[in-house]
């Protein structure tokens, strides 16, 4: 009865070691998605980009609307030629990125660049990143844009 206890400790013990594993093997896949994801940005590669999302992503961004959209694509890609135009050296930095065994992943990152007047900015930004089968599903982005909205007005 005694090797019956042990055999049982050590068999939950290892169960417990290969869940584990499991979870840092999926962290690390999202680790990656991240790391590709933010170097295409910062290289302004925005089809490459694009093409990380699902056909059809939903968001949840300020600069579309206050609830969720959906965008192909070609839509991403347009939005974001947009934003590079604007802002020429436009560069995200990660803060800090957090993973979760259900497929999403969260960064936080500092986006900069030049305004058209030749001021820099430096704005924070927290984005929810969902993923199924490595692509991403959803998008939800979170950053301080009263002042924005303050001076539309």
């Amino acid at each position: 009865m005694k090797t019956f206890w042990i055999l049982l400790c050590v068999t939950i013990t290892l169960l417990g070691c290969n869940k584990q594993k499991s979870t840092d093997l999926k962290s690390s896949n999202n680790q990656k998605i991240i790391d590709q994801y933010f170097e295409h940005f910062n290289k302004h590669e925005w089809s490459k980009m694009a093409n990380m999302y699902s056909n059809t992503a939903e968001f949840k961004d300020p600069s579309l609307d206050q609830s969720i959209a959906r965008q192909t694509r070609q839509q991403i890609v347009t939005k974001y030629s947009k934003l590079h135009q604007v802002f020429v050296d436009i560069h995200d930095e990660i803060i800090q990125s957090y993973s979760t065994d259900d497929g999403r992943f969260i960064v936080e990152f500092l986006s900069t660049g030049t305004v058209p007047d030749g001021s820099k900015f430096g704005l924070p930004i927290c984005t929810i990143f969902t993923t199924d089968n490595r692509l991403i599903t959803n998008g939800f982005i979170y950053y301080d844009n009263f002042k924005e909205a303050v001076n539309e007005k």
